[in-house]
């Protein structure tokens, strides 16, 4: 008797926390490292990317309003979901990267690792970014980080689900909303994470993922003037400086892409304090 037939997945978009296709209609194969097709992806459009900026505008009060405790929570079982399904992310990742299939068990690993770290920060980065400032005067002067609110990433290009968490997750602890451009080449990952998201209790809007090409996707969310924040680091070195530019007209906090960047290297605390504001407050003794 015949096996089954394959059928070839096609994804779809996460905006505010269901599953569209791209308004285009268009979609893309997307291919492992021999060049063999696993699988068709949406490519999104420019109105897709401000339908994600809406959607993101939309979740931020109920994500930045939420207690660190709260938000950590959501986290540590996002965690916990993605290490039930690490057989199959270490399939896609050991397809997008060429790698063995124990070097890709081992970056799932890292990768649940790397979100359980940021989760852990998200009660913790507040006591490390503020603090009680001393001036010359009766008063309480007291400074505290806050979430910027809608920040535009740009995945890595080269690492599938390492890398895609760690630009993530440091938006997400500090309680700002995500709009995230998948890896081009390399998507399945990203928008396998989509489904992971959408059956967790991350409220809807918080992450929006779009597959697409980051040179149509990041002009218009680099000049939106909803996008709060932009990390560059998926985007190629002419494309970031023209970026910079754009985002240069609405004030926007950056994170400038390190072509050098280790992925499996210790993070430390510089992306959790790139898309933060610091509120200081004067307040009077005695009163």
């Amino acid at each position: 008797m015949p096996g089954p037939l394959a059928v070839l997945k096609t994804y779809k978009l996460y905006l505010g926390g269901a599953f569209p296709r791209s308004e285009s209609g268009r979609t893309y194969a997307v291919t492992d490292h021999t060049g063999r097709w696993l699988a068709n992806a949406p490519l999104a459009s420019r109105k897709d990317a401000r339908d994600a900026v809406v959607a993101a505008r939309r979740a931020f009060p109920r994500w930045s309003g939420a207690t660190a405790y709260l938000r950590g929570q959501i986290l540590y079982r996002i965690a916990e979901m993605l290490q039930s399904r690490g057989e199959q992310f270490a399939a896609e990742v050991a397809a997008a990267e060429g790698v063995t299939t124990e070097e890709a068990a081992r970056l799932v690993a890292a990768t649940i690792d790397r979100w359980v770290w940021y989760a852990g920060w998200t009660d913790k980065i507040t006591q490390i970014g503020g603090g009680a400032n001393p001036v010359a005067g009766p008063y309480f002067n007291l400074s505290t980080p806050e979430p910027t609110g809608v920040v535009a990433v740009l995945a890595p290009r080269d690492s599938a689900l390492l890398g895609l968490v760690s630009v993530l997750a440091p938006v997400l602890a500090t309680g700002n909303t995500a709009v995230l451009v998948t890896s081009h080449p390399r998507p399945l990952p990203a928008l396998t994470l989509a489904e992971v998201l959408a059956t967790s209790d991350l409220p809807a809007g918080v992450v929006n993922i779009l597959s697409g090409d980051p040179a149509e996707l990041g002009p218009p969310l680099a000049a939106h003037q909803d996008v709060n924040a932009l990390d560059l680091t998926g985007a190629a070195p002419d494309e970031a400086r023209d970026l910079e530019v754009a985002a240069a007209h609405t004030l926007k906090r950056l994170h400038r892409p390190d072509p050098d960047e280790d992925w499996q290297a210790a993070p430390g605390l510089a992306r959790l304090r790139s898309f933060l504001e610091t509120k200081t407050v004067w307040h009077p003794k005695g009163i």
